[in-house]
């Protein structure tokens, strides 16, 4: 599959999460150019079903470099907390959420705490 510009649905949330980043707080929206990487990302991560910049690269055929996409990752100033705060509240929205608890879970991860059979049930 080849990744050229980013799902529709992917634009339109896009443009939603802008508007409100601007809303939440005065200029913490997106650039033009970290929503069209973010749009990148996002296309990327549904059609490929990983985060790899490498894979990015070849669906585009070679219009998003892997230097491009991870540097503006690493170095451009995306007010990460803030966006992240919008997207769930625009997710929850979106759906209708209005209660609930919200938990990230890392368990997937080398570094988080796992629990083994013998800490089950013991409070531990």
């Amino acid at each position: 599959m080849l990744m050229n510009a980013p799902a529709t649905f992917i634009q339109s949330y896009i443009d939603d999460l802008n508007d409100a980043l601007n809303q939440l707080k005065t200029g913490a929206a997106l650039t033009r150019i970290q929503a069209a990487w973010l749009g990148t990302c996002l296309t990327g991560i549904l059609l490929m079903n990983s985060v790899c910049w490498a894979k990015f690269e070849r669906s585009s055929l070679g219009d998003c470099k892997v230097a491009a996409l991870s540097w503006v990752f690493r170095k451009a100033s995306i007010p990460w907390d803030w966006l992240l705060r919008v997207s769930v509240v625009l997710i929850l929205k979106r759906y209708g959420i209005t209660e609930g608890v919200l938990a990230f879970d890392e368990s997937d991860r080398a570094r988080s705490k796992s629990t083994n059979a013998e800490n089950q049930g013991n409070g531990a």
